[in-house]
């Protein structure tokens, strides 16, 4: 059976065809897609937590392409970090960078530790001593780490201050997505939702007359899930269904997205909200205009991508639809933004915090959302036109776009 477990071990080598995919569409020459393939450093380090015994946990930063300016993406925390996982998504990050037009290149942080079981002062602990290990590679003009899976604002702001005490540079732009106490932008909470809510808007008004009155189902209620149904809903869009991890409700009338996040912070969990119940699978399902996967990598599989019914799929979460149900989607003329542009609002949040410290420039909220709009926009206008140039899909489309400006970059500067 294809499981999403094993869709992410594989993460890397389904990197490798997709660029060398993309690399024969495009005529580049072997050697480039070989050089785009490696990533340019990996360092790996071991953090140990001295107590009544000693816990060690081996962790890692890959760097993968600086061509478009430093390496830019978060830092992980989980027991099934693998290197090869972290490089997968650091060659993730260089492309959804460069779709988006910003003056980064790729990287991306792993530990592999379970933060479940640490305690606050472990956590502290656990954070300064990676920054300990990797901050010669790190810094406003080298490398800049943000949150990402089980790491946050508090994290960024201990990483922030270690990396300050160590190197005496009081460099706010060395780490993003820090709280606004430290330099940090109130954006963070809502930039990929908002980001997601944006390219399905601009798709809508293209080909769909508009997108007030569209049926959408959302999968996967946290930040992202949330602020892409609170963003459409303002937008005109008709939010009719959403679930989290205990299951999933349902109003074909439409539900009100600011009421369901009411029930789903008093009792942690949208089930039993007054609507009609439904499972996360029948969601996936529903005979609606537009579904927004926003949990997990993997939730549309091939065991039930031919029961989707959705004419058109933003793809809110990383890698929410495996290799095979993709193909499958396509065959069925499905249209799929994928997770490279949809969800990289919140990369641009990231970029105007960097690009405002550097600076020491303080950015209303309003201002950041303008970015983010006009950022979308004009990323996806850039992919509509290369799906019209290659006659090709939009994830290919996407892809094109990331890797062409990329190897431009690179070969100026050569």
């Amino acid at each position: 059976m294809e499981t999403a477990s094993l869709e992410r071990t594989n993460l890397y080598d389904q990197q490798l065809k997709i660029l060398r995919r993309i690399g024969e569409i495009m005529g580049l020459d072997g050697d480039i897609v070989e050089s785009l393939s490696i990533p340019e450093r990996v360092i790996q380090v071991k953090v140990q937590l001295k107590g009544d015994t000693i816990k060690t946990f081996i962790g890692w930063r890959s760097q993968h392409n600086s061509a478009l300016g430093p390496y830019k993406g978060g830092i992980r925390f989980h027991p099934q970090v693998t290197k090869e996982e972290v490089i997968a998504l650091s060659m993730i990050m260089t492309w959804k960078n460069s779709i988006m037009g910003l003056p980064f290149g790729g990287g991306k942080g792993g530990l592999r530790i379970d933060p479940s079981v640490l305690t606050l002062p472990e956590t502290e602990r656990v954070i300064r001593e990676y920054v300990a290990q990797m901050y010669k590679y790190m810094g406003g003009d080298f490398d800049v780490p943000a949150p990402d899976l089980n790491t946050d604002g508090q994290i960024m702001a201990w990483a922030v201050d270690e990396y300050i005490r160590l190197t005496g540079k009081n460099d706010f732009s060395s780490f993003t997505g820090k709280p606004t106490e430290l330099n940090g932008i109130s954006t963070r909470s809502f930039s990929t939702g908002l980001g997601v809510a944006e390219v399905t808007k601009i798709y809508a008004e293209k080909f769909m007359g508009g997108i007030e009155g569209k049926r959408i189902a959302i999968h996967g209620f946290g930040n992202v899930g949330y602020n892409s149904a609170k963003f459409l809903q303002e937008m005109g869009g008709k939010v009719v269904a959403i679930s989290d991890v205990n299951g999933g409700i349902l109003d074909w009338n439409g539900l009100d997205v600011g009421k369901v996040k009411e029930f789903s912070d008093r009792y942690k969990t949208v089930k039993d909200f007054p609507a009609k119940q439904i499972s996360n699978e029948e969601l996936l399902t529903l005979d609606v205009d537009i579904l927004i996967p926003a949990s997990i990598e993997g939730v549309i599989n091939a065991m039930n991508a031919h029961s989707v019914k959705a004419k058109l799929i933003v793809e809110g979460a990383n890698g929410p639809i495996s290799v095979k149900a993709d193909e499958i989607l396509k065959k069925r003329g499905v249209i799929i933004i994928p997770d490279i542009i949809a969800n990289a609002g919140g990369v641009i949040g990231r970029y105007v915090e960097w690009a405002n410290n550097k600076i020491g420039g303080i950015i209303e909220e309003e201002e950041v959302k303008r970015i983010i709009h006009n950022k979308m926009r004009e990323a996806m206008g850039r992919v509509m036109k290369t799906t019209e140039k290659y006659e090709s899909d939009y994830r290919t489309a996407a892809m094109i776009n990331a890797v062409d400006r990329v190897v431009k970059s690179a070969k100026l500067r050569m």
